[in-house]
């Protein structure tokens, strides 16, 4: 089996997704208001994405070492069920939200960038990097994106994900046109 088909069968096991912020979520720039608020830019093409993973039962987290109020306001515009900030040990909160779940290590995938996620992808059954991640990052994620984070890196793991699981098609038939008769 090949690198590609691995990432695929092992996509299309996951029921839970998690994601790092900077970096992944977000360009990993960190912007700071006068007053010395951190501020962070999201994009929604990736926000829709996740919703795609939402409407297909897929559970959600992110796990992210920084502690900014933004990304509590993102993660709950988004509905995204398990938020995790100001983490050190990443694997840890993996692992609690596994227990919280239900869930297998295999069942969940994680997003990440530069070496605090290593440990973390390693325990995952699936592993995804952003194309901007560390080389380090690249070489040990089981699938890596064409775009950087913050540009779109997420939502193309979310659509491989549902394309692995044979749902891409079925989630997205509601966003088309109705067929001309």
């Amino acid at each position: 089996m090949d690198a590609l088909e691995d990432a695929r069968a092992r996509a299309a096991r996951i029921k839970l997704m998690a994601f790092d912020v900077d970096g992944v979520l977000s360009d990993g720039s960190l912007y700071y208001t006068d007053e010395g608020v951190e501020i962070k830019a999201f994009n929604s093409v990736d926000g829709l994405g996740i919703n795609l993973l939402q409407k297909a039962g897929i559970e959600l987290a992110i796990i992210t070492g920084r502690n900014a109020p933004c990304v509590e306001k993102r993660a709950k515009h988004l509905h995204i069920g398990h938020l995790y900030q100001g983490v050190e040990d990443k694997l840890a909160a993996l692992r609690d939200i596994l227990r919280k779940s239900g869930l297998l290590a295999e069942e969940a995938g994680y997003m990440g960038d530069d070496i605090i996620d290593l440990r973390v992808m390693a325990a995952c059954g699936f592993s995804a990097a952003p194309a901007d991640s560390r080389d380090l990052i690249k070489r040990r994620a089981r699938w890596v994106s064409r775009y950087p984070g913050g540009r779109g890196a997420v939502r193309e793991v979310c659509e491989f994900i549902l394309e692995a699981q044979g749902r891409l098609n079925s989630i997205l038939a509601a966003y088309l046109p109705e067929p001309s008769e």
